[in-house]
């Protein structure tokens, strides 16, 4: 027998509909199951978003001890980032015994002004050091789990006691859904809202959605793929708007012309758009830094230039208006090595550092230091003192108004240490 449309696409599954019939440059959206009860936007919790540093971003470096003295600088004979002595390729001093890479210049205000927290000798109690492993487990907020097929923000969405029924809820800024977003929530994948319609694509544009519509044409109404047709509907239309307006950011804000740089700006167009967005997601890459890091110039550096000028765009951008309503936290999966190896690099190691930025940040650099001499380092790295997730639930709980941790973090009390200011 020949197999009826709603078989076929029943089949498909509605992720596979969408790579089936969307080319490439169309945004990916994962459907809430009919179970699941639409949800309605909140002003009075914090718009979450997140960066993940894939790849494992050296922490020493980047926020760099110099007040070690030796148990540093003989570790990094090559690549140890020089004390704060007023030149441009020396740390930025922060507190007489941490500094800022030089890359990181553009933060330094913004931290003076106390809308930047570090949490140094962060990361994941798991001690893998394999990328794939450590992220998935980072993702999913339970280290070591493979099997739960959640992520925290979509459990956090889940969890959350007011209701949006936005498309633009939760949003990865990218060609592939995070892991972090994977869940009976909806959450909506894509690379660009300006490459939605460039190179004449309108013109395919209009003929997928004419497609579209012929095969959601079913007997019956009201089921799951209808709903499902009406959302991809609504997000076509909504993008056809925002791309048709030339995005021009406040306060003289330059965004750098990476994927990176554009991936904050698009967030940025999104929540001023109040299209009820609540998570957004941010992916820098690159950080497996084995060969030839550098160190106050080098690749390294390039990447913390590119993070730390997309961060101060965005922060710029947005204005004290609406960063009293936005948290930014960074995370990566693991740190490097102390010791720089033969190929004046770093290898997988344990503990990085995270950044936090926005309202909710209480300034400084927060650390449970136990040094870098030999007894206090994890199999030769950098110990991890604090859990990523605990700087996640303090986030959550104190300004996204979230107080469902179990369920966001199953198994696990985070350790709450006032690293957050409550709204």
């Amino acid at each position: 027998m020949k197999p009826s449309r709603r078989q076929v696409l029943k089949a498909l599954g509605v992720v596979g509909l969408s790579q089936a019939l969307f080319p490439s440059w169309m945004p990916r959206m994962v459907f809430a199951p009919p179970s699941v009860q639409a949800q309605d936007s909140s002003n009075e919790h914090d718009i979450l978003v997140v960066i993940f540093q894939r790849g494992g971003m050296d922490g020493l470096n980047t926020i760099v001890p110099f007040g070690e003295g030796a148990a540093y600088y003989d570790k990094r004979p090559t690549i140890a980032i020089a004390a704060p002595d007023g030149r441009d390729t020396s740390a930025i001093d922060l507190n007489g015994f941490f500094g800022l890479h030089p890359s990181l210049r553009p933060l330094k205000d913004i931290y003076d002004a106390n809308g930047l927290s570090i949490v140094h000798g962060a990361g994941s109690p798991d001690p893998t050091r394999s990328h794939f492993d450590a992220m998935e487990y980072m993702e999913r907020g339970i280290p070591g789990d493979k099997m739960t097929g959640t992520g925290w923000i979509n459990r956090h969405l889940q969890s959350a006691a007011w209701e949006n029924g936005s498309p633009f809820r939760a949003i990865g800024m990218g060609t592939l859904l995070p892991a972090s977003l994977r869940g009976p929530i909806s959450a909506l994948a894509m690379k660009s809202i300006t490459d939605f319609h460039l190179g004449g694509r309108s013109e395919q544009l209009s003929g997928i959605q004419n497609t579209l519509s012929r095969l959601y044409t079913l007997p019956t109404t009201g089921d799951m793929l209808e709903t499902q047709a009406s959302s991809v509907f609504s997000v076509i239309d909504m993008l056809k708007q925002f791309s048709a307006i030339e995005y021009v950011a406040d306060h003289g804000a330059t965004y750098p012309e990476t994927e990176f740089g554009m991936g904050l700006r698009q967030i940025a167009q999104l929540i001023k758009a109040e299209v009820g967005l609540e998570v957004g997601c941010v992916d820098i890459g690159g950080w497996d830094t084995h060969d030839n890091q550098g160190g106050a110039q080098g690749a390294m550096s390039d990447l913390l230039s590119d993070f730390a000028q997309g961060l101060a765009a965005f922060n710029a951008d947005m204005g004290e208006v609406w960063m009293k309503h936005i948290t930014v936290v960074s995370m990566s999966e693991f740190g490097r090595t102390a010791v720089e190896n033969a190929s004046a690099g770093t290898d997988h190691g344990r503990a990085s550092c995270m950044f936090v930025m926005g309202a909710g940040a209480t300034g400084g650099v927060h650390a449970r230091w136990q040094g870098l001499h030999t007894a206090a380092l994890d199999e030769g790295d950098l110990a991890v003192t604090t859990d990523y997730r605990d700087v996640i639930a303090e986030i959550l709980l104190k300004r996204v108004q979230n107080t469902s941790l179990e369920t966001i973090f199953p198994g696990y009390t985070p350790n709450l240490t006032d690293i957050i200011a409550s709204r």
